[in-house]
């Protein structure tokens, strides 16, 4: 029989892991967002790896080593660091180099937020496994409140958004990404333009005409006011600059995520 606790504790391949007290744990995460879950969570002083895009919270991260990037992680740096824990993510890192880490690490905690809410468990996660249970519980506390402002907002007409990640080649996000369910809490959707999680596609005449607005994220690619500005006069439709932190960060920014998602409606509906 599960138990609320096994619920908890249980990661996202449904892998049960057992309570490590934190002055016992030592934590490689390789997961930016969770990073700096952690450290919020009180965790930094176990946090003993981390990838060089865990960037925040920055006077924190400073003094923690780096393994590499998200794809391109350093294994033998890793196994010098002796962790207890690795915390990876399925978008963000790769099979392979995780099944490496589990030959040494004891034990591996797989995420895979999918909507904002997920955020819930995935703190939960965190702080039960790492002995900062009253932590997390705090932060579901602020999650829910800031979750019921957004949801008492004034209903609004639903709007079809086209979300750029990239362009040389132009990409985009699909439905089933975080993204795409954050724009769903506005009751937004994203066009559907193919099987692949982040798309690739081409400007047409007819995907304008299907758009409210085109929103250009300053992440992964480093779109500027400059890009929206020259877009918007070629496709004569809204196009806004977001920040992709905001977007696409799970974790402890999900919080100002759901904030910043407020601002990015009234863009939006300004600009319509």
């Amino acid at each position: 029989m599960t138990t609320a606790t096994d619920s908890i504790l249980a990661d996202a391949l449904g892998k049960l892991h057992a309570p490590a007290p934190a002055p016992d744990a030592r934590i490689v995460c390789l997961v930016p967002s969770i990073t700096e879950l952690l450290c919020d969570l009180g965790l930094a002083g176990n946090v003993v790896g981390r990838t060089g895009f865990c960037i925040h919270p920055r006077d924190v991260v400073a003094a923690i080593p780096k393994v590499g990037g998200t794809k391109d992680v350093n294994i033998e740096k890793i196994r010098r660091l002796a962790p207890t824990h690795v915390v990876v993510n399925i978008d963000e890192n790769e099979k392979p180099t995780v099944d490496r880490l589990a030959e040494f690490v004891p034990h591996i905690v797989v995420t895979h937020p999918n909507a904002p809410r997920d955020n819930l468990h995935l703190a939960r996660l965190m702080g039960g496994i790492f002995g900062a249970g009253d932590a997390a519980a705090r932060w579901c506390a602020a999650f829910e409140a800031e979750y019921a402002a957004l949801r008492a907002l004034p209903h609004h007409p639903p709007r079809t958004v086209l979300y750029c990640i990239w362009q040389d080649p132009w990409m985009t996000v699909s439905n089933g990404t975080y993204i795409a369910a954050m724009l769903a809490e506005l009751g937004w959707r994203v066009p559907d333009l193919g099987a692949d999680r982040y798309p690739r596609f081409a400007w047409s005449q007819e995907l304008v005409d299907g758009l409210d607005a085109v929103l250009l994220s300053t992440e992964p690619y480093r779109f500027t006011e400059a890009h929206a500005d020259a877009l918007e006069k070629q496709l004569g439709i809204p196009v806004l600059l977001v920040d992709g932190e905001m977007m696409s960060w799970y974790g402890s920014r999900a919080l100002a995520g759901l904030r910043y998602l407020r601002q990015v409606r009234d863009m939006v509906e300004g600009a319509g």
